[in-house]
């Protein structure tokens, strides 16, 4: 099975501190990194993280406060100086694409990549990024501004070929693609051996969603419906649920009832409030609904 893989750079809440950078992190899916957000520190826990990201080529960010993007122009400034020639792709609510070609025009001349912007609508559910083997699906979250969640779902492979069957029926190696793909296979006697016979069912695709950062919303569990993996906005306890309803936040209940809901295989709670020094509170919290849940840190890798 190949790499499907999350690599945490930062899960802490509004600003930056000794114990949590702001919101950023890297999807590794078959080869292709993808970075979600780009708060403050992204680059230095990218080099921490030992991620190479001059691999990134395609950047989403969800909203447009400040913890999940005001790394970004620095991102693009340093893949300016590191001699970058590739294209980079900036996937962000449209509002960004006039604000940030404004600071490039200034801080980033001459570069010798460019920067495709493709905006997109944070209140539409919308496939921002498609290729043979991954769709990334924007969605509507429930937050102070427009506010996008993204989910990662990979496309099914091809069946695998039993090579003891294809052995046994004499299916020369010319003809593996085609019944890997669906196709029978017809014996020099006129015999037809059917696909299912020479071959065993393709791993299915995995999916990871990114719900951060949003209040309870459950108007997003069919977008996110048997994901693996959810990572969700857990910036509060139930103790302080009044605060979290009031900066449209959510509690580690709420993280857990979602993923639940959800029918998830697995939940990472993150986007945490300073105000926690322990969130081993949150972690317990949320096991109490939905058990098989972990709490993100910063250069933690996930493989789903």
């Amino acid at each position: 099975m190949e790499k499907f893989e999350i690599t945490i750079l930062g899960c802490g809440s509004a600003t930056p501190s000794p114990k949590h950078y702001t919101s950023s992190q890297v999807v590794e899916v078959r080869g292709k990194l993808f970075m979600v957000d780009c708060g403050e520190g992204t680059q230095i826990q990218l080099r921490r993280s030992r991620v190479a990201f001059a691999r990134i080529n395609h950047i989403f960010i969800s909203h447009l406060h400040g913890d999940h993007c005001f790394g970004l122009l620095g991102m693009i400034s340093s893949f300016g100086l590191l001699g970058r020639t590739a294209p980079l792709y900036i996937h962000a609510p449209q509002e960004l694409e006039p604000m940030l070609s404004q600071e490039m025009a200034f801080y980033c001349r001459d570069l010798e990549f460019t920067v495709e912007f493709q905006g997109f609508d944070p209140a539409a559910t919308t496939v921002v990024y498609d290729d043979r083997s991954l769709t990334v699906t924007s969605f509507p979250l429930r937050h102070r501004v427009p506010c996008a969640g993204f989910l990662f779902r990979e496309k099914p492979t091809s069946d695998h070929l039993d090579r003891a069957a294809a052995d046994f029926y004499g299916v020369p190696q010319w003809d593996y693609n085609r019944i890997k793909e669906g196709g029978d296979f017809t014996a020099p006697d006129g015999t037809v051996v059917p696909h299912d016979r020479l071959t065993k069912p393709a791993d299915p695709g995995r999916s990871y969603a990114y719900c951060c950062d949003t209040a309870y919303n459950p108007s997003m569990i069919p977008v996110i419906k048997g994901a693996d993996m959810i990572y969700h906005d857990c910036t509060y306890s139930e103790d302080d649920a009044d605060r979290a309803r009031k900066h449209f936040h959510s509690t580690a209940t709420d993280a857990a009832r979602t993923a639940a809901e959800a029918g998830a295989g697995k939940l990472m709670l993150g986007h945490f409030s300073a105000r926690y020094p322990d969130e081993n509170i949150l972690l317990e919290e949320a096991q109490q609904i939905f058990k098989d849940t972990i709490l993100a840190k910063e250069n933690l890798t996930v493989t789903i």
